[in-house]
């Protein structure tokens, strides 16, 4: 995949657009008012999601993707762009060379050497005795022919090397056959021999349609492992795939969510009984990566979990940070830590619903449709899931498993970003538990010996961000924001002054602990500004003897990152301002985000409840108006020296 397809694989093209546009869905598209020209009116802007591109068919009468967008908006040329949205997607841009063009080619290579694999599998399937007895294997599993069709599904002869030999006649070598995954090397490291044998065929294509590797399932219960993957390859790569995804896409987009199963079958039957907004991970815990591809399509996610993996047991195994994900038994991992810090990081919907116990998804959707319909409508958040999992089958009267039950749950309510979730989860918490929500408090965390409590405290102050506080955020700019900040007043607390002096000329209060909301930052924070205070030492010396052990490592992080040796001191006051205002700008819109996610959550008839809050939108607009004003002022200033 190319840097450029890699940008707009990670970038929504929705989420780009909506920074600068109010944006309204109409169906499975976005409309609003064009950002290019005037217009009050008639909005004449649309974003077309599945094509990852816009149009304006109002006066500009333009379109483009997101780079055109981005061009037009910033008036930017190519490379600029492009360098731009490739530090936003996090893609490293790498010079084309004459090697790199190889590497592309040779990809392309493999990549029909698959599509020809999935020809060879059929014809085996269709075409061949042992094929027949694995075509009335999938159809005693419900598989109907159009879905056999439409998913290409195949046969692996029982042999040692006949898909080496069929492609050795087609002109492919044992490298490339290799190298796709098709062969297995032997152990005397000379040649190789089939893969897959004897099994069931899932081609594996990625969200565009492109063939990436294959799937495979045992047909004689006595091989093992039960399911085979293609082994990572240049273009298979199980972490950020999704089986069905390419057949699926329209559906999950236009019914505004995703449902993720277990297994390759599992996926098609739910598809040929009309639920196509399925896909699998393919037996491993979702990845990021997946998750960051499926935002592109809906933030509504729902796992739909066997019993075993979604019941106790295995919720219990998932309150640890790092479960292993469960590669060899073919279970959908379920990590509900990890879960809760990726839905927070991309703000997403993610919720969980089990399965009736001994049943698969197709097993349930084979028997009634509408059941499995109702299962997924009922999932659950996935604090609430943990709840009630942890609950079941346990005598919650006796204090004791009360608890520990909370010892469990709490930390995970704590792992949710937004403080309305948690307080709710909370209440809810205390009521299946049926104890005051007071008593809850601090009951997460074993109590500490006496002797120990208060240099924890003093410890808690001073170290680096819980995991949680820095992932979970929904910007992770502002702690690099914040670091930045800190950065300029290590290399010279003195301009702490200018600064001041020109946040107060621009109508701003003085630079305070409040900006910093991470603990580090307040705390290096707060000491800066301590040493500027005092008097008996020079404010650096001061502060090397005052900062906490705790902090010390942080502190030659960020004096070890400083740059622009080179550069104006008056240039770096510049950048120090500039930062700053635009990490206050990402607070206040933060802010108003919230507020009007309150809003909009609170019934009509409650209008009254949210009369409070209402009276901060006005402050915050005014706040983001001396903010956005300060900005282009300095920008401005900068422009005409």
């Amino acid at each position: 995949m190319s840097a450029i397809d890699e940008i707009k694989a990670r970038i929504d093209i929705v989420e780009l657009v909506s920074e600068t546009v109010k944006l309204r869905r109409t169906g499975k598209n976005y409309i609003g008012f064009c950002p290019f020209h005037s217009n009050t009116r008639t909005p004449a802007f649309v974003v077309f999601p599945d094509s990852g591109s816009w149009h304006c068919f109002g006066q500009c009468n333009e379109g483009g993707d997101i780079f055109g967008y981005v061009m037009k908006k910033e008036g930017w040329d190519f490379s600029e762009t492009l360098r731009y949205l490739a530090d936003r997607a996090g893609v490293v841009l790498e010079a084309p060379t004459p090697e790199r063009e190889e590497v592309d080619e040779q990809n392309e290579r493999l990549r029909r050497l698959l599509e020809e694999a999935v020809t060879f599998y059929r014809h085996h399937l269709n075409n061949t005795p042992p094929g027949q007895l694995a075509k009335e294997y999938l159809h005693h599993r419900g598989i109907q022919a159009q879905s056999l069709e439409s998913f290409e599904l195949g046969y692996a002869p029982n042999s040692w090397q006949a898909a080496l030999d069929y492609f050795t006649t087609k002109g492919y070598n044992q490298a490339e056959l290799l190298e796709s995954g098709l062969l297995t090397e032997r152990q005397e490291g000379e040649g190789g021999y089939d893969r897959f044998r004897h099994r069931i065929m899932f081609p594996i294509r990625d969200g565009m349609g492109r063939m990436c590797g294959f799937g495979a399932r045992i047909l004689d219960p006595n091989d093992v492992p039960k399911f085979l993957n293609s082994p990572q390859t240049p273009l298979f790569d199980k972490g950020r795939l999704l089986y069905g995804m390419h057949l699926g896409r329209k559906a999950v987009r236009a019914q505004d969510q995703v449902v993720i199963v277990e297994g390759y079958l599992d996926v098609i039957a739910l598809h040929q009984a009309g639920f196509q907004n399925s896909v699998s991970p393919m037996g491993t815990a979702l990845s990021e990566d997946q998750l960051r591809f499926l935002k592109r399509f809906t933030r509504r996610i729902v796992l739909a979990l066997d019993a075993d993996a979604a019941g106790e047991k295995a919720t219990l195994r998932g309150l640890e940070i790092a479960r292993q994900a469960l590669d060899k038994t073919g279970e959908v991992a379920f990590d509900a830590r990890g879960l809760l810090r990726q839905e927070a990081r991309l703000q997403a919907d993610v919720r969980v619903t089990t399965l009736p116990a001994g049943m698969d998804p197709d097993d349930v959707v084979l028997r009634d449709p509408e059941e499995w319909r109702k299962i997924i409508e009922n999932a659950k958040p996935i604090v609430v899931h943990v709840m009630e999992s942890l609950m079941a089958s346990q005598d919650i009267e006796d204090p004791k498993v009360k608890r520990d039950i909370a010892a469990q749950v709490l930390p995970l309510i704590e792992d949710v970003p937004n403080s309305v979730e948690r307080d709710a989860y909370r209440q809810r918490l205390a009521r299946l538990l049926k104890v005051d929500e007071r008593s809850l408090a601090g009951a997460g965390t074993p109590a500490a010996p006496r002797g120990q409590r208060r240099q924890q405290a003093r410890t808690q102050a001073a170290t680096n961000p819980p995991a949680r506080e820095l992932e979970n955020r929904p910007d992770k700019q502002a702690y690099a924001m914040e670091a930045h900040c800190l950065q300029m007043l290590l290399r010279q607390p003195d301009s702490l002054y200018n600064l001041d002096r020109d946040l107060q000329t621009g109508g701003l209060s003085r630079l305070s602990e409040q900006d910093f909301e991470f603990s580090d930052h307040r705390v290096m924070v707060r000491l800066i500004l301590e040493s500027l205070h005092q008097e008996q030492e020079e404010p650096k010396l001061y502060l090397q003897k005052q900062i906490p052990e705790e902090l010390s490592g942080l502190m030659r992080k960020l004096t070890a990152q400083q740059a622009n040796d080179g550069m104006e001191q008056s240039v770096l006051e510049k950048d120090f301002l500039r930062t700053l205002i635009n990490l206050r700008l990402l607070r206040v819109n933060e802010g108003l985000r919230q507020l009007r996610f309150l809003q909009q959550e609170i019934n009509t008839q409650d209008a009254l409840a949210f009369s409070p809050y209402q009276e901060l939108v006005p402050q915050y607009i005014q706040a983001r108006s001396r903010l956005e004003i300060a900005l282009k002022n300095t920008l401005y200033n900068d422009k005409n020296k």
